[in-house]
């Protein structure tokens, strides 16, 4: 039920500006789930959620649905240990998957032809995606949204849901983080909610951890706890997000953009962006808007 909330969440109406899905949830056995497979057969994106029979193949009717999506262009994405009825269709093969890291090495024996990555929270095979165990299905839900919406649509349902738009990082972060146990945590959700307002400035980890009042090895420590990544990839994240926002929704000129998130030139903004994005920041501005 988990997994149905995700899904739920991510591609309800969420209102003004946002985008507006025709949502079903569907299965081989109407009864409380109301729609068939029947359903699928006009659908844009398909997404196998988890459930406890897994380990058990999928009906002959659920893996040709999938496969016929797949082979009229549909997207076709999984989560958890919905990654197994992909895989049984056939779908993954020769391809890169990940799953819950816990039934990670059971995917990898049962489907060799799968390059299974435990550690991942999701990855993108162009038309197949995969996602990692439970909350993990928000990331790449998100992942979707900012892939096919762009970064200000995406950021816009993760505001609606309290969730960051993106979190770097794979699962292995997040199998014994400690749980935060004191008011630090209220001091530290400050900080960041001050950081946010102030990404047009350096902010360096002494400064950070000096706000929280704590040492830089405390408030590193604190840090990864909460949020499950370092405060340098946290800001890093951060900032580049909120440089696709700009480049998507504004014409400021790159030099511009990249002094407002935080970097000293358009060249380490640029260098950022193709690292971690795969495009410089004028190319991928071009993908969102009529711009020559």
């Amino acid at each position: 039920m988990l997994a149905v909330g995700v899904v739920t969440e991510v591609f309800a109406q969420h209102g003004v500006g946002l985008p507006d899905f025709d949502f079903a949830l569907c299965t081989d056995r109407p009864g409380p789930v109301p729609c068939g497979l029947d359903r699928l057969a006009s659908a844009d994106l398909l997404i196998a959620l988890p459930g406890t029979d897994f380990r058990t193949p999928p009906a002959p009717a659920v893996l040709d649905a999938l496969t016929a999506a797949h082979e009229r262009g549909s997207l076709v994405a999984a989560h958890c240990v919905g990654t197994f009825a992909l895989a049984a269709a056939g779908l993954l093969d020769g391809r890169r998957a990940t799953t819950h890291w816990r039934f990670a090495e059971l995917l990898a024996r049962r489907h060799p032809a799968v390059a299974v990555e435990p550690d991942a929270l999701y990855i993108d095979e162009g038309r197949v995606i995969t996602g990692a165990g439970a909350a993990a299905g928000f990331d790449m839900c998100l992942h979707l949204l900012r892939r096919e919406y762009g970064a200000a649509m995406a950021n816009g349902v993760a505001r609606d849901m309290v969730l960051p738009a993106h979190r770097d990082g794979g699962q292995a972060q997040y199998l014994a983080a400690p749980v935060p146990e004191d008011h630090q945590d209220e001091r530290l959700a400050e900080v960041l909610a001050w950081a946010r307002e102030h990404l047009h400035e350096p902010l360096p980890v002494a400064e950070l951890a000096r706000r929280a009042m704590m040492s830089k090895r405390s408030f590193a420590r604190r840090f990864t706890a909460a949020t499950g990544t370092t405060p340098h990839a946290w800001l890093r994240g951060l900032r580049l997000s909120r440089a696709e926002e700009l480049l998507e929704t504004t014409d400021l000129p790159v030099e511009e953009i990249a002094r407002r998130v935080g970097y000293g030139s358009a060249a380490v903004l640029r260098e950022q962006f193709v690292r971690r994005r795969g495009v410089p920041p004028r190319s991928y501005r071009r993908s969102f808007t009529n711009a020559p």
